[in-house]
């Protein structure tokens, strides 16, 4: 923000030395007395007015959120049923991290004629993220490579960095407006003409204008840099953590560093977004590069940076026919080359689900900490949880009219008399078809595992918000009133519909979705005990036992409180006005709620899949995505896992 106003200030003073300069202000005392200082006024007014319009009309035009981004460069978005192998591959590697992050996911991006290894995420909020990705980065890079490419950029998603950098390319753009418009003037000087016939005046403008601009253009890459460097080696950082291996993405930073194409980006509008991507968008001086050089980040990553090998790898691209390092011999270059020892050992790591029935084993400081910093566990449990999901129900993830159908039918109930009760409301309010359309579903939702309900949610969102906004409030109306349609409303109904309600909400208008908010928990210290005992006499039958259990998520997250247990009866609007508030709390305090949740589902000593998948939504619900609890569970044997399966 320093050089931000140090920017503005720069570009006015500028301006004012070109218009004195225009008219011939010498210094002299003719010229002094010439010169009208209100004039100059009027022109920085006008200045700063135009940096701010242009800032406003740039990021008004960003409110679309990340998929407004990625086709202001010219990407073309990859539909659910791509019959394109590379396409379908990318799909199912960020659907993989997205069911492992706990986020829905995201709009998905090709910069099809892009041949450089980049990419990024943008937008406002995970639930309208969008993760873009060049065509080089499917031409050269192996699975594991392109994964470790993409767990960097949903470190961008899960850290909120997305949203800074969103914001930013609204601001820069007012500050280089100047520049542009110098351009405009100079490279029309010629063909416009004033009363007086004079073409040099205008052309003499724009050239004032355009040594304006590079001041503009030095201090954004300065904002630009200052932003970027510390938060991509963070995500550099993040990515080892998901994946726990280097040699993914710093097998593609040695692909960048080695290919002469590097990570360069054609587009025009390149250096608009070169803060958010994954690799410079350009050769640039240290003073201006967001990223740090590559040796750097590959050692930062524990790799060792070898010319000779740089050396070698350009070499072996250099030569068609020849098999590429990390490439079998009789692979094709598109579609992410396999690498056999980086699958190899990937392939050693089995995760099933657990048994439903079965209690879980849970820690409340390993829980919190956990928060937004998925494992190599989460991304096994991940991929597992894709290939368990029923054929027709994987088919309706990623069809727009399947989507809503799978919505409702996780909200129809078992018992026969209501579900035909709810199947009639469906059809009042979507038609015939539709209600058909959930009831064939029921079946294969009545025997799916409880841990697989949260990933069809993520799964579903991409199709989910392409809806009318109508439809989906009221589909939002529809969900409601089939959960009260038995007068009750059980704890997990109730989540369901307000995690899918902020979601959709975060989708349909970006800009004015969830901020990270700064306030302290012990100024929240009433919702937190309203939640806490919410959850904990939902999962105790024993009222004392509950007591128990809020008392020790109160002990974990705010030792110091006075309050009472005094679980509300109309439990449903201070439930919404407890997630409502902590929601506006800071991140730092978020892991000691979710610290404190984990301690009251967990007092008893065994959690139930039900607990911790409720635990999970209620986080998910405060914006703090928790990754599937697999990592803190018990190793199940070969007969667990078996019955797990069937």
């Amino acid at each position: 923000m320093v050089l931000f106003i140090v920017a503005v200030l720069a570009v006015v003073a500028a301006v004012d030395a070109v218009v004195l300069v225009l008219l011939g202000y010498t210094g002299s005392e003719q010229g002094r007395a010439a010169l009208d200082p209100r004039m100059l006024v009027m022109v920085s007014l006008g200045v700063l007015v135009v940096i701010g319009l242009a800032s406003t009309v740039r990021s008004m035009s960003l409110r679309g959120g990340g998929a407004a981004v990625a086709r202001s460069l010219g990407a073309t978005a990859v539909s659910p049923d791509t019959t394109n192998p590379a396409w379908r591959k990318l799909r199912n590697v960020i659907e993989e991290i997205a069911i492992a992050s706990s986020v829905p996911v995201p709009d998905i991006f090709v910069l099809e004629t892009e041949p450089g290894i980049n990419a990024f995420a943008a937008g406002y909020t995970p639930s309208d993220a969008a993760v873009c990705v060049t065509q080089g980065c499917l031409d050269k890079l192996t699975r594991e490579e392109l994964q470790g490419v993409i767990a960097h950029e949903f470190s961008h998603v899960l850290n909120g960095d997305m949203r800074l950098n969103i914001r930013l390319m609204g601001l820069l753009f007012g500050i280089l407006f100047i520049g542009i418009v110098g351009r405009l003037f100079l490279y029309s000087g010629g063909r416009v003409r004033t009363r007086k016939g004079n073409t040099a005046y205008v052309a003499m403008i724009g050239l004032g204008l355009v040594v304006v601009g590079y001041i503009g253009y030095f201090f954004g890459r300065l904002i630009q840099a200052a932003v970027a460097r510390s938060r991509e080696s963070l995500a550099d950082a993040s990515a080892v953590q998901f994946t726990r291996q280097t040699a993914g993405i710093a097998g593609a930073l040695k692909k960048i560093a080695a290919l002469e194409e590097g990570s360069k980006l054609a587009a025009a509008n390149s250096q608009e977004v070169a803060h958010m991507l994954f690799g410079e968008a350009g050769r640039f001086s240290s003073l201006f590069a967001t990223h740090p050089p590559l040796p750097e980040r590959i050692r930062a990553l524990g790799g060792v940076w070898d010319d000779k090998e740089i050396r070698q790898l350009a070499m072996a691209w250099q030569q068609p026919g020849r098999a590429r390092p990390g490439q079998d011999a009789s692979a094709s270059i598109a579609g992410f080359m396999p690498s056999g020892a980086v699958t190899a050992a990937s392939a050693e790591h089995t995760t099933s689900l657990p048994r439903s029935d079965r209690p879980l084993q849970v820690d409340a400081a390993k829980v919190g900490a956990s928060v937004g910093k998925p494992g190599v566990q989460d991304m096994h449990a991940a991929g597992h949880m894709q290939r368990q999901l029923p054929d027709v129900l994987a088919q309706a993830v990623h069809d727009a009219g399947g989507a809503l159908e799978l919505m409702l039918a996780l909200a129809v109930a078992d018992d026969a008399s209501l579900r035909d009760a709810q199947l009639l409301r469906v059809d009042s309010d979507f038609g015939s078809a539709v209600a058909e359309g959930v009831e064939a579903l029921l079946p294969p939702i009545s025997i799916l595992h409880p841990m697989l309900r949260l990933p069809l949610v993520g799964l579903a969102f991409p199709q989910l918000k392409r809806q009318p906004r109508p439809r989906l409030m009221q589909l939002v109306q529809t969900l409601d009133a089939l959960v009260h349609a038995d007068h009750r409303v059980d704890l997990h109904e109730y989540c369901l519909v307000k995690l899918l309600h902020l979601q959709l909400h975060d989708a349909l208008d970006p800009a004015r979705g969830f901020v990270p908010g700064a306030g302290r928990l012990r100024q929240s210290a009433a919702e937190f005990g309203d939640l806490c005992a919410i959850v904990a006499r939902h999962g105790q039958s024993d009222p004392e036992k509950a007591r128990q259990a809020w008392a020790s998520a109160m002990h974990e997250a705010l030792p110091s409180s006075r309050a009472s247990y005094d679980p509300p009866e109309e439990w449903i609007p201070r439930m919404d006005q407890a997630l409502d508030r902590l929601d506006r709390i800071r991140p730092v305090d978020k892991m000691l709620v979710v610290r404190g949740l984990t301690a009251a589902v967990s007092a008893d000593g065994e959690v139930t899949v039900e607990e911790a998948e409720l635990l999970r939504v209620i986080c998910a619900s405060l914006h703090c995505p928790l990754p599937p609890l697999l990592q803190h569970l018990e190793t199940l044997d070969d007969e667990d896992a078996h019955a797990s399966r069937d």
